[in-house]
């Protein structure tokens, strides 16, 4: 009786078959001269793909040069050859127009370039994107409601990227100490009302810079060198932050227990979906995540006995 497993198929102890040399012919590696896609490039060609590199190129460089009128006029024309099955340069090129309508003020075109990308994302990946476009745009135009929203979705699908964190708690620092120069305007029909109370918005920032102080202090532990060195300036930003926001101990001890409760490798593993179709995943919100949490946990009323007790003392 064999066990299974315990025989060998005779093939693999066979004397390879001796293979004849290929001779391989030479290959003359394709040259291009600086810039070849500018002005005097041929347009006339019937190629399609080549009438898109010309005109991608010739936007992407006029986008680099700050010339936005020129590298929009060459995306739009890009657009005009670009396949239908071809998804990821149409994604690209609707995103650099949106970005140029951005820079040249041009608000409506730019929402609803970002509008027709927010149709078409259908994983982790153009949502990313999505989101990192909007807050640009919505930044520029000075829209608070709809960049705080954006802001608190990206901590949503990365809540284990410290920077997106520092950057809402940069948002909400921003918002309490010049509160009258953003527009606390809503632009989806959908979107959520925030409470622009300076009580809330000081809270909120206070968990920001707590979590992102913990996120970086748990990749201290894989880092080295300059990204070691840009941790501690990174984790000091955040300390700094909190001194000037001053939270009590007990606030500290209670932000820091919400925010930490998701904060072990085995979760931090499991929750990593780059890439993943958005219909296969479930995301919670940052309200029902974090937000709802904080509040429930008493941290406000806390602060105010807190800061009554020490006034009075």
């Amino acid at each position: 009786m064999e066990l299974f497993g315990s025989n060998f198929d005779d093939s693999v102890f066979l004397e390879a078959k001796d293979r004849s040399s290929v001779s391989v012919s030479s290959y003359n590696a394709k040259t291009c001269e600086p810039e070849w896609f500018g002005e005097s490039a041929a347009l006339d060609t019937e190629d399609s793909l080549e009438k898109q590199k010309i005109f991608k190129f010739r936007g992407d460089l006029a986008t680099w040069k700050g010339k936005y009128q020129a590298a929009l006029d060459a995306y739009s024309s890009c657009l005009e050859w670009v396949s239908d099955n071809n998804l990821s340069i149409r994604r690209d090129i609707l995103e650099g127009m949106a970005r140029c309508c951005t820079k040249l003020g041009q608000r409506d075109r730019a929402m609803a370039l970002v509008d027709l990308l927010s149709k078409e994302a259908s994983n982790t990946c153009h949502l990313t994107s999505l989101l990192l476009l909007k807050v640009t745009v919505y930044q520029h135009f000075g829209l608070v409601g709809p960049l705080m929203s954006s802001l608190q979705e990206l901590c949503s699908l990365l809540p284990f990227n410290p920077w997106n964190w520092h950057n809402l708690g940069k948002m909400c620092m921003h918002r309490l100490e010049h509160g009258t120069t953003l527009k606390a305007e809503s632009i989806e029909p959908d979107a959520q009302h925030e409470d622009f109370s300076k009580e809330r918005l000081w809270l909120k920032a206070c968990m920001c810079f707590i979590r992102m102080k913990l996120l970086l202090t748990i990749l201290q532990q894989q880092q080295s060198s300059f990204v070691l060195r840009r941790n501690h300036i990174a984790i000091q930003t955040a300390e700094e932050a909190l001194a000037h926001l001053h939270p009590n101990q007990t606030t500290l001890l209670n932000l820091t227990e919400v925010m930490s409760e998701d904060l072990n490798p085995e979760k931090m593993r499991e929750d990593y979906q780059d890439g993943m179709s958005l219909s296969s995943i479930c995301l919670q919100t940052f309200q029902e995540r974090w937000w709802d949490k904080i509040l429930l946990s008493g941290v406000l009323e806390a602060d105010r006995c807190g800061r009554l007790s020490d006034s009075k003392s």
